[in-house]
Protein backbone atom coordinates (compact mmCIF):
# COMPACT_ATOMS: atom_id res chain seq x y z
CA UNK A 1 0.00 0.00 0.00
CA UNK A 2 1.15 3.74 -0.69
CA UNK A 3 2.37 5.15 2.27
CA UNK A 4 -0.48 6.35 4.50
CA UNK A 5 0.50 10.09 5.59
CA UNK A 6 1.79 10.62 1.66
CA UNK A 7 -1.72 9.68 0.61
CA UNK A 8 -3.52 11.73 2.63
CA UNK A 9 -1.46 14.72 1.47
CA UNK A 10 -2.21 14.11 -1.73
CA UNK A 11 -6.02 13.81 -0.60
CA UNK A 12 -6.33 17.14 0.28
CA UNK A 13 -5.92 18.55 -2.95
CA UNK A 14 -8.44 16.21 -4.94
CA UNK A 15 -12.27 17.06 -4.99
CA UNK A 16 -14.49 14.25 -4.19
CA UNK A 17 -17.81 13.41 -5.82
CA UNK A 18 -21.33 14.65 -4.42
CA UNK A 19 -22.79 11.61 -2.89
CA UNK A 20 -25.66 11.43 -0.32
CA UNK A 21 -25.51 9.47 3.14
CA UNK A 22 -28.98 8.79 3.31
CA UNK A 23 -30.47 5.16 3.44
CA UNK A 24 -29.34 3.59 -0.32
CA UNK A 25 -31.60 3.62 -2.67
CA UNK A 26 -30.36 3.96 -5.83
CA UNK A 27 -30.39 1.39 -8.42
CA UNK A 28 -28.99 -2.32 -7.89
CA UNK A 29 -26.34 -2.75 -10.46
CA UNK A 30 -24.66 -5.57 -12.23
CA UNK A 31 -22.94 -8.11 -9.40
CA UNK A 32 -23.17 -11.67 -11.42
CA UNK A 33 -25.29 -13.69 -8.99
CA UNK A 34 -23.78 -11.68 -6.09
CA UNK A 35 -25.03 -12.14 -2.56
CA UNK A 36 -23.32 -10.89 0.70
CA UNK A 37 -22.35 -13.26 3.18
CA UNK A 38 -19.79 -12.29 6.49
CA UNK A 39 -18.85 -8.90 6.34
CA UNK A 40 -15.95 -8.09 8.66
CA UNK A 41 -14.54 -4.46 9.05
CA UNK A 42 -10.98 -4.26 10.63
CA UNK A 43 -8.72 -1.64 12.37
CA UNK A 44 -6.16 -3.62 12.97
CA UNK A 45 -2.96 -0.89 12.14
CA UNK A 46 -5.09 1.85 12.16
CA UNK A 47 -3.46 5.30 11.40
CA UNK A 48 -4.74 8.47 12.05
CA UNK A 49 -3.96 11.28 9.55
CA UNK A 50 -2.80 14.78 10.24
CA UNK A 51 -4.82 17.48 11.26
CA UNK A 52 -7.24 14.72 12.34
CA UNK A 53 -10.21 14.42 14.63
CA UNK A 54 -10.44 11.29 16.51
CA UNK A 55 -12.17 8.25 15.44
CA UNK A 56 -12.15 5.35 17.86
CA UNK A 57 -11.49 1.82 16.11
CA UNK A 58 -14.75 0.40 17.39
CA UNK A 59 -16.71 2.93 15.84
CA UNK A 60 -14.71 2.79 12.42
CA UNK A 61 -15.55 -0.81 12.46
CA UNK A 62 -19.39 -0.11 13.21
CA UNK A 63 -19.79 2.28 10.48
CA UNK A 64 -18.00 0.72 7.40
CA UNK A 65 -19.88 -2.48 8.12
CA UNK A 66 -23.00 -0.67 8.31
CA UNK A 67 -22.60 0.84 4.99
CA UNK A 68 -21.49 -2.16 3.68
CA UNK A 69 -24.82 -3.97 5.03
CA UNK A 70 -26.85 -1.25 3.83
CA UNK A 71 -25.85 -0.86 -0.10
CA UNK A 72 -24.60 -4.51 -0.34
CA UNK A 73 -27.01 -6.45 1.55
CA UNK A 74 -29.89 -5.57 -1.35
CA UNK A 75 -28.37 -8.09 -3.76
CA UNK A 76 -30.10 -11.83 -3.60
CA UNK A 77 -27.63 -13.65 -6.01
CA UNK A 78 -26.89 -17.34 -4.85
CA UNK A 79 -22.94 -16.90 -5.23
CA UNK A 80 -21.97 -16.40 -1.43
CA UNK A 81 -18.95 -13.68 -1.20
CA UNK A 82 -17.67 -12.71 2.07
CA UNK A 83 -15.72 -9.52 1.97
CA UNK A 84 -12.52 -8.92 4.70
CA UNK A 85 -12.56 -5.01 4.73
CA UNK A 86 -8.91 -3.62 6.85
CA UNK A 87 -9.39 0.26 7.52
CA UNK A 88 -5.89 1.27 7.23
CA UNK A 89 -6.19 4.88 7.96
CA UNK A 90 -8.11 7.95 8.24
CA UNK A 91 -8.83 11.96 8.67
CA UNK A 92 -11.56 13.49 9.91
CA UNK A 93 -11.53 17.48 9.17
CA UNK A 94 -11.55 19.08 12.21
CA UNK A 95 -12.17 23.21 13.04
CA UNK A 96 -9.44 25.84 13.96
CA UNK A 97 -7.65 25.23 10.82
CA UNK A 98 -7.34 28.14 7.99
CA UNK A 99 -10.24 27.69 5.11
CA UNK A 100 -7.78 27.52 2.54
CA UNK A 101 -5.33 24.76 4.25
CA UNK A 102 -8.35 22.45 6.03
CA UNK A 103 -8.35 19.44 4.82
CA UNK A 104 -10.80 17.03 3.45
CA UNK A 105 -11.91 14.27 5.01
CA UNK A 106 -10.34 11.08 4.33
CA UNK A 107 -10.60 7.01 4.56
CA UNK A 108 -8.19 4.25 3.26
CA UNK A 109 -8.97 0.49 3.35
CA UNK A 110 -8.30 -2.32 1.60
CA UNK A 111 -10.95 -5.28 0.71
CA UNK A 112 -10.38 -9.21 0.19
CA UNK A 113 -13.57 -11.03 -1.36
CA UNK A 114 -13.77 -14.67 -0.30
CA UNK A 115 -15.53 -17.27 -2.51
CA UNK A 116 -17.90 -18.93 -0.29
CA UNK A 117 -18.17 -21.92 -2.82
CA UNK A 118 -14.28 -22.39 -3.84
CA UNK A 119 -13.03 -21.84 -0.38
CA UNK A 120 -10.56 -19.29 -1.52
CA UNK A 121 -10.14 -15.46 -2.48
CA UNK A 122 -11.27 -13.64 -5.66
CA UNK A 123 -8.52 -11.22 -5.09
CA UNK A 124 -4.97 -13.01 -3.86
CA UNK A 125 -3.98 -9.15 -3.36
CA UNK A 126 -6.21 -6.92 -1.45
CA UNK A 127 -8.10 -4.21 -3.21
CA UNK A 128 -6.71 -0.97 -2.14
CA UNK A 129 -9.83 1.72 -1.99
CA UNK A 130 -9.44 5.56 -1.11
CA UNK A 131 -12.39 7.84 -0.58
CA UNK A 132 -12.99 11.44 0.16
CA UNK A 133 -15.86 13.23 2.07
CA UNK A 134 -18.98 14.21 0.33
CA UNK A 135 -18.08 17.57 -1.29
CA UNK A 136 -21.05 20.06 -0.81
CA UNK A 137 -21.47 23.54 -0.56
CA UNK A 138 -21.06 23.31 3.46
CA UNK A 139 -17.97 21.15 2.95
CA UNK A 140 -15.81 23.69 0.84
CA UNK A 141 -15.42 25.12 4.00
CA UNK A 142 -14.40 21.65 6.03
CA UNK A 143 -16.37 19.54 7.34
CA UNK A 144 -15.05 20.00 10.83
CA UNK A 145 -16.77 22.80 10.89
CA UNK A 146 -20.24 21.40 9.99
CA UNK A 147 -19.88 17.83 10.73
CA UNK A 148 -19.84 15.70 14.09
CA UNK A 149 -17.12 12.81 13.59
CA UNK A 150 -20.06 10.50 13.31
CA UNK A 151 -21.22 12.02 10.62
CA UNK A 152 -17.81 12.31 9.13
CA UNK A 153 -17.42 8.51 9.77
CA UNK A 154 -20.83 7.73 8.17
CA UNK A 155 -20.17 9.85 5.19
CA UNK A 156 -17.02 8.41 4.43
CA UNK A 157 -18.40 4.70 4.88
CA UNK A 158 -21.07 5.47 2.47
CA UNK A 159 -18.53 6.38 0.03
CA UNK A 160 -16.46 3.24 0.58
CA UNK A 161 -18.90 0.99 0.27
CA UNK A 162 -20.02 2.49 -3.16
CA UNK A 163 -16.37 1.43 -3.84
CA UNK A 164 -16.95 -1.69 -2.65
CA UNK A 165 -20.41 -2.14 -4.95
CA UNK A 166 -18.22 -0.66 -8.03
CA UNK A 167 -15.50 -2.72 -7.97
CA UNK A 168 -17.93 -5.82 -7.85
CA UNK A 169 -19.35 -5.01 -10.93
CA UNK A 170 -16.24 -4.54 -12.67
CA UNK A 171 -15.49 -8.08 -11.61
CA UNK A 172 -18.99 -9.39 -12.47
CA UNK A 173 -17.88 -12.24 -15.07
CA UNK A 174 -16.37 -13.74 -12.05
CA UNK A 175 -19.25 -13.31 -10.01
CA UNK A 176 -21.88 -15.52 -12.70
CA UNK A 177 -21.95 -19.45 -12.62
CA UNK A 178 -19.20 -21.30 -14.34
CA UNK A 179 -17.18 -18.09 -15.53
CA UNK A 180 -14.90 -18.77 -18.57
CA UNK A 181 -11.07 -19.23 -18.50
CA UNK A 182 -10.62 -15.65 -20.01
CA UNK A 183 -12.82 -14.04 -17.65
CA UNK A 184 -10.97 -15.34 -14.83
CA UNK A 185 -8.41 -14.66 -15.90
CA UNK A 186 -9.34 -10.92 -16.46
CA UNK A 187 -10.92 -10.32 -13.17
CA UNK A 188 -9.68 -9.14 -9.89
CA UNK A 189 -6.32 -7.06 -11.60
CA UNK A 190 -6.70 -3.61 -10.75
CA UNK A 191 -5.84 -3.95 -7.03
CA UNK A 192 -4.57 -0.18 -6.33
CA UNK A 193 -6.24 3.14 -6.36
CA UNK A 194 -4.27 4.55 -9.37
CA UNK A 195 -6.12 8.00 -9.44
CA UNK A 196 -4.47 8.82 -6.51
CA UNK A 197 -1.48 6.61 -7.12
CA UNK A 198 -0.72 9.07 -10.40
CA UNK A 199 -1.41 12.06 -8.37
CA UNK A 200 1.20 11.55 -6.00
CA UNK A 201 3.94 10.45 -8.60
CA UNK A 202 3.17 13.83 -10.59
CA UNK A 203 3.88 15.92 -7.40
Amino acid sequence: MIRIFAVFAVLFALVGCSVPTTPVDEPLVDLGDFVLGHNIAVTKNLTKGPLSREGSPERWEASVESAVDARLGRYDGERLVHLGINVAGYVLAQPGVPVLMAPKSALILTVTAWDDQAGKKFNAEPKEIIVLETFTGSSLLGSGYTMRPEEQMANLSYNAAKAIEEWLHENRACLKPNPSSAELTACWKDNKDSRSREALENQ
